[in-house]
Order: structure tokens, then C-alpha cells, then sequence
């Protein structure tokens, strides 16, 4: 870690944040058998993103889930200000149809809408639902998806597509957003997801990964925006799982904590059957896992490990300083949205609105003003100092 205080080149000027919107209080630290909506827990879950300033909240699909679409349509309407991102599956819904309830959702939230489109990392939940695309081409299908899309959006008059998995006659004019085109976001690690992402995607998302690594894929998804002739790079999106408390070593007490409770709970209940990990993303959490416990600042992969690769869930331990710090460094390498969503899900959204976003809004709002950095990432170095590490690995009384 260096002293200099001067704004590194890759360094995003502005960061947004993301959280994801849970509907029940099921969480991996306490789950609750449940497959249902809990109403007043939703409507509280929502208002508490409100009200901490998050900007976006995603709202996850799956095949036993609850429908993306209706519930971000029920965060448009509980909030006045987020903005909500479906996920969506090319292969759930044809992609006219996908652009008219985008379209619906972006007018009845005044153009707040985003899709985070999922072109599936496991056969076996794909096919949950009829889908037996191998995965190499379910990245085409999202490549011809988000072009359908877009043209649904802004054609002026009635067009046919014949195209390798979509084909219709005279579908338009399409119903429009509300003011332009809706953003579009994909991730994924392969091949094809970063080929389809670079070329065509506004938003290009990742799991927390150490910092070397995230900037060097960075790289890879603009250097392929600009092969593509974009001039517009793809904005880049990455997730963590904060642990804060109010020191770094009682962040660690509680970290410790934390992962008993979500090994117990994947060792009940493993996903996709405890086999091993077919998406690149979780193969690469495994593989940073294996190498070390530790990165960087704050980045803490026993989470990942003891999950099975699980999705996102990488961890940033610490004080609040510690893990504000430590976004920043993210923001530093060229990230713009960091989604923060916790194990003790509700209060953990309470509590990074209330002691982390501020910590990193005021970073931003000093390099704007100053043009260079403040001191908050040198006097908070986490890991980089010479005590996180004994806290990190300090036996349990």
C-alpha cells in the first residue's frame, strides 16, 4: 500500500451502490425453510435501502424463486429513488416480451429500471426449466437477446427477426422506456461471457476477487469494448460481503462467528448437491480460496470456500474505516458499482448505510474538491498493518 495521495489513473471518479433485496428473513447465518414472501419484512427490507442511500437493489431469480419482475416492480413503487435491477434468464422470457415488461417496469419507476441478464452457470437449474442449451451457447442466445432487446426499444416501425434462437414477423413498434434505452448488465467469467459483455454490454459484473486479478479482467472486458469499436466502455460492477464491527479485531471475532454458522448451513443443505462448481466464477473463487485466506486490505475468502463457491461471497473484514477504505481501493482499480450485501442481511444493510457509505461518498466528494486523495486509506490499512493479520487468525476463547 502506498502513502500517495494522488488519484491513480484506473480510479472511477464517482461509485454507486448496489445491495439485493431479500423478501424474507431466511439467511445463511439463520435460514428459515421458507419459499414465500414475507410482506412486511420486504417492505422494511426496501425502505431500510431507501433510507442508508443505496442506489440500485438487485432483484435475484432462480428457478424456485420468486418472480423478478413483479418484485422490482414492487420496489419501484415502495421506494422513490432506487433503482431496481431484474435478473433475468434469456430463456424464461422471449425477448420482445422482456423488452415491453423492461419498458413497462422503466415507465412506472420514471427511468429507474435495469436488467442483469444471467445466461445460466449450471445444467442442472437450466434445465429446471427446459433449458438444454450447452453453456458456450446460452452466451449466444444473451448475445442475440440483448440486441432484440435493444432494437425493441428505439425501432420506429415493425420489424421480422430470423435469427439463430429468436424468429418473429413484424413485432413493433415496441413499447418504449421511459426515457431511452434501459442499461444492461451481464457477468459471468468464461470466454463467452466476457466476449458478449465487452461488445455489447453497459455493465459488466464480478464477484470480489483480489485486486490484481479484478484490474487485469478489467482490462480484458475493455480492451475487447474497444475491438468492438465502442467508445463507451462497459461500467464495472463488483460484489462483496462486508463483515463490519466497530474495530477491526471485533470484526474478526464476529467474522469467525459468521463462518461456523454458513459452513454448518451449506453442509446441510450444498448447493447444486455439493458437486463441483461448472461456472468459471465460482471455479475462480475456489481457486483464490485455496491459494489464500487473505488479500489485499481486507478481502477474506474462507466464506467462498466453506460455501462451495456459492455466488458472491467473498468477504471485506473490518472497521467500517477498514472496509470503506477498502472499497475504495476497488474504486481506485476502475470499479463504479459495488453491490454490499451481508450475512445478517436486514441489519448488516442498516449498518453499511449508516457507517460505510457515508465513509466512502465523503472519499469522493474530498478527490473532487482536491483532486487528490484523503488519508483515510493510510490510516486505515487493514491488512497492509501489522495487527489485522493476528486478529484475522486469532483462536476462538
Amino acid at each position: 500500500m502506498s502513502d500517495d495521495q494522488s488519484i491513480p489513473p484506473t480510479a472511477s471518479p464517482d461509485v454507486e451502490f448496489i445491495s439485493l433485496s431479500h423478501l424474507n428473513p431466511s439467511t445463511e447465518l439463520e435460514p428459515i425453510p421458507t419459499r414465500g414472501i414475507d410482506v412486511p419484512y420486504f417492505r422494511k427490507y426496501v425502505h431500510a435501502l431507501e433510507e442508508g442511500g443505496y442506489d440500485y437493489t438487485l432483484l435475484p431469480y432462480g428457478a424456485g424463486s420468486a418472480d423478478s419482475f413483479v418484485t422490482a416492480a414492487a420496489v419501484g413503487q415502495l421506494t422513490e429513488r432506487i433503482k431496481p435491477i431484474v435478473a433475468l434468464r434469456p430463456n424464461t422470457t422471449f425477448p420482445t416480451v422482456g423488452a415491453q415488461k423492461l419498458a413497462t417496469l422503466d415507465q412506472l419507476t420514471e427511468g429507474r429500471a435495469v436488467v442483469h441478464l444471467i445466461s445460466g452457470g449450471n445444467d442442472a437449474e437450466q434445465a429446471r426449466q427446459g433449458d438444454y442449451l450447452p453453456k458456450d451457447r446460452r452466451y449466444a442466445r444473451t448475445s442475440e437477446y440483448i440486441d432484440l432487446l435493444r432494437r425493441s426499444w428505439t425501432e420506429p416501425a415493425p420489424f421480422d427477426h430470423d435469427g439463430e434462437f429468436y424468429t418473429f414477423d413484424g413485432f413493433g413498434p415496441g413499447f418504449a422506456p421511459y426515457d431511452g434505452p434501459i442499461p444492461i448488465s451481464i457477468g459471468g467469467q468464461s470466454d463467452e461471457a466476457f466476449a458478449v459483455g465487452g461488445a455489447k454490454a453497459d455493465i459488466f459484473s464480478f464477484w470480489g476477487e483480489p485486486l490484481d486479478d479484478l484490474r487485469t479482467e478489467i482490462d480484458r472486458v475493455h480492451d475487447i469494448a474497444r475491438a468492438a469499436g465502442r467508445t463507451t466502455l462497459p461500467r464495472i460492477w463488483v460484489t462483496f460481503r462486508p463483515i463490519i464491527a466497530r474495530t477491526d479485531e471485533l470484526a474478526w471475532k464476529k467474522a469467525h462467528e459468521y463462518v461456523d454458522r454458513i459452513a454448518e448451513t451449506h453442509r446441510k443443505a450444498p448447493r447444486w448437491g455439493g458437486a463441483t462448481p461448472q461456472n468459471v466464477g465460482s471455479q475462480r473463487s475456489l481457486s483464490f480460496a485455496d491459494r489464500s485466506e487473505l488479500y489485499d486490505r481486507a478481502l477474506w475468502t474462507k466464506t467462498a470456500a466453506v460455501t462451495g463457491g456459492a455466488g458472491a461471497s467473498t468477504a471485506l473484514v473490518g472497521s467500517p474505516e477498514t472496509v470503506a477504505a477498502a472499497i475504495l481501493d476497488y474504486v481506485d482499480r476502475g470499479a463504479s458499482l459495488v453491490s454490499i450485501r451481508g450475512y445478517d442481511t436486514l441489519a448488516d444493510a442498516v449498518d453499511y448505510g449508516r457507517f460505510v457509505l457515508p465513509l466512502v461518498r465523503e472519499e469522493i466528494a474530498h478527490r473532487k474538491a482536491t483532486g487528490r486523495r484523503s488519508g483515510l486509506q493510510a490510516e486505515h490499512p487493514g491488512n497492509y498493518g501489522p495487527e489485522y493479520a493476528r486478529f484475522a487468525t486469532a483462536t476462538r476463547s
